[in-house]
């Protein structure tokens, strides 16, 4: 079975740790070819309780 174009990839809350809270963490897949660059999206932190920036993580 071939592999395809699809990672799947962590996200992490970026507004979290400036504030001394924990960071949520998302996972998500994402096309390598139509989407080299690292993903930002907005999604909800239960510890801000908040939506907030969320980048892709390494």
């Amino acid at each position: 079975m071939a592999k395809g174009n699809r990672v799947v990839v962590s996200v992490e809350c970026t507004e979290a740790r400036k504030e001394g809270a924990t960071p949520s963490r998302y996972s998500t897949t994402k096309n390598k070819k139509t989407h080299p660059e690292r993903i930002e999206m907005k999604k909800y932190n239960p510890s801000l309780k908040r939506r907030t920036v969320h980048k892709e993580v390494k």
